[in-house]
């Protein structure tokens, strides 16, 4: 089963140590596109009782420390999603290879499209780790604190309030969700939802209308909603319902693991798991040295010449669900209202002024000549691995620095002096937010502000260098911030594209604040009762990739291969399109064939 967060914040998105001057109006190079590699690896040996029982050794390669929220509903990095993911993700439902829910997993599902109702069902032998069993009360929990007012949960949207008395209930109108029902009590195994109306979306993994893990309500039940994501019982004490427990940590650094005895699938093989963060700069030594079997959220694209030969490593990797894409501030959160607004007078309001900003970027030239097929230009906000969905024929922004100056001078910017001022007259400065990361990250960054300051633009970095990525979202996340005007962060998706969480008018993530009633039309065309029909949803996507891209509110970046050398110890990993490494298809499965790497 795949995560069933709907979004998930990345960390800098991975380039390589060079920067390209580029020397032409127009990209000479084609869009590049990813390399092939194998998706699975399998030690040929049988697995050994020696091998099991010493230390399967995880790198998590990441530029900061993690966070360290276990909770899945509060998670908004993935960081954390990624060093607990031994513990199964709370994860509620199994998935098939189309990404569809089935049966099989910590509960089933059943939708009934004539009453509007999706009933949960949990399997009578769910337990958490400390071996309490998982209850109806676990699951709407979940519902409980995505609505709540005082939530740090960043998952409440529109898709959201389908359900019947969420709005109510986020609106601080109610003290329960009156949608939400237990047939047999708090304490049984069934919980029934009602919608005012059924989503097509809701037939897959990850999707934004029904929430797919599930929160242990007797362990947390006398914390309040808006102190959990610092409550002991979150933060030093979790419990799990996948194949591992906790057994140790070291806050932001490490997380230790061993097998969970009242786990409901087939018990793991590996005895020990260590998961270690490992800064990017230091990956690739890491590896050599060989002090890591493989790496959860795989290595910097940069980083691909020097681990592709590695002895005793065979690489394993999938083009990913993540995406590193350019946002411009355009408004504000009301947080009376709980909805993103929109500036008339915006300093990044104009479209033109957008599109000339990406249209100056040669990330074609960048990554063909640098990241060897490793990352490519996506050309819109639904990611080319969603192939029914994804609009082929859209050109995206490819480098055009003739058309970037044409396209500021018919919206009346003019130059004064070095720079182009605003069509008012006014000086124009705009600060860019970019995260720290690797070298290869924070010196992309400085070719993208060496791109826009030859376009003609004062850009400036916010702060004057890359911002730490808890600092740079925390300024994001600030209902009004002038200190950030346009951005490049990372999102990874889960296997349902419905991006209304990210782009929808009461979304927090919108945090370039673009709304308009278009927008909002198109969104919700992905999911009305029309969408049903799947010629239909199909179009819709495509309407709204070219309007976004019409709009360049938002523009994609990147996506890459996502890939990580394994040891030839190990047996039985898959490198899949999403976190891969959740239960029950992963961790459960994994063997050794020796004591120590090979």
């Amino acid at each position: 089963m795949k995560m069933n967060k709907k979004w998930l914040v990345l960390g800098a998105v991975s380039f390589s140590a060079l920067a390209v001057a580029a020397c032409s109006n127009k990209s000479s190079e084609s869009q590049s596109k990813p390399i092939s590699m194998p998706t699975t690896y399998s030690a040929p040996e049988k697995a050994t009782k020696a091998g099991n029982d010493s230390t399967l050794n995880v790198a998590e390669v990441v530029d900061a420390p993690f966070t360290g929220i276990t909770l899945a509903v509060l998670q908004d990095n993935v960081e954390d999603s990624d060093v607990y993911s031994p513990g199964g993700g709370d994860q509620l439902f199994k998935s098939n290879k189309d990404f569809k829910i089935v049966k099989g997993g910590l509960a089933n599902l059943k939708l009934d499209r004539k009453n509007n109702t999706a009933t949960i069902t949990i399997r009578k032998n769910a337990r958490w780790s400390n071996g309490s069993p998982v209850i109806a009360k676990d699951v709407e929990y979940a519902y409980e604190i995505i609505g709540n007012q005082n939530t740090t949960a960043q998952q409440y949207s529109a898709d959201m309030a389908t359900i019947k008395g969420m709005a109510a209930y986020h609106k601080g109108k109610a003290k329960s969700i009156s949608g939400i029902t237990y047939p047999h009590g708090q304490n049984g195994k069934q919980v029934v939802i009602s919608y005012t109306h059924l989503s097509p979306a809701m037939q897959y993994a990850g999707n934004s209308f029904l929430w797919g893990t599930v929160v242990p309500y007797n362990h947390i039940k006398n914390v309040k909603i808006s102190k959990l994501s610092s409550a002991p019982a979150v933060r030093k004490h979790p419990i799990f319902v996948g194949p591992y427990k906790l057994h140790n940590q070291v806050q932001g650094e490490s997380t230790a693991w061993v097998p969970n005895k009242y786990y409901w699938g087939q018990q793991p093989k590996i005895k020990h798991i260590n998961i270690q963060v490992v800064s990017s700069s230091n990956a690739a030594a890491a590896f050599k040295a060989k002090k890591y079997d493989f790496a959860l959220g795989g290595l910097p694209a940069s980083q691909y010449k020097s681990v592709k030969d590695i002895k005793g490593y065979t690489l394993a990797g999938a083009p990913g669900l993540s995406y590193g894409y350019f946002g411009f501030n355009v408004g504000h959160f009301d947080t009376k209202k709980n909805k993103n607004v929109m500036d008339k007078h915006s300093k990044m309001g104009n479209k033109n002024l957008r599109k000339a900003m990406l249209y100056s970027v040669d990330l074609d030239k960048v990554n063909k000549k640098l990241l060897s097929g490793v990352q490519w230009r996506p050309n819109t906000l639904i990611p080319p691995i969603f192939k029914k969905y994804h609009d082929s024929k859209a050109a995206g922004f490819p480098y055009d620095m003739a058309k970037a100056k044409k396209l500021l001078q018919e919206a009346g910017y003019k130059k004064k002096g070095k720079w182009y001022v605003q069509p008012n007259g006014k000086k124009l400065t705009i600060h860019f937010g970019a995260m720290q990361g690797s070298a290869a990250s924070n010196e992309i960054s400085r070719y993208e502000v060496q791109q826009w300051r030859k376009l003609g633009l004062n850009v400036q970095m916010t702060n004057g260098r890359p911002l730490e990525i808890n600092s740079f979202y925390s300024i994001l996340g600030e209902p009004k911030q002038n200190k950030i005007d346009v951005f490049v962060g990372g999102w990874q998706l889960t296997y349902e594209p419905t991006p209304t969480q990210f782009y929808g008018e009461d979304a927090t993530y919108n945090m370039g604040h673009f709304v308009t009633k278009k927008n909002t039309k198109l969104l919700n065309s992905l999911n009305n009762n029309k969408a049903w029909n799947q010629k239909y949803r199909i179009k819709q996507f495509k309407k709204w990739q070219v309007y976004m891209n019409k709009e360049a509110a938002y523009a994609p970046q990147s996506t890459l291969l996502s890939f990580t050398p394994v040891n030839h110890r190990v047996k039985n990993f898959k490198q899949a399109a999403y976190n891969n490494y959740l239960f029950p298809t992963f961790w459960d499965q994994l063997e050794l064939t020796s004591r120590d790497l090979k």
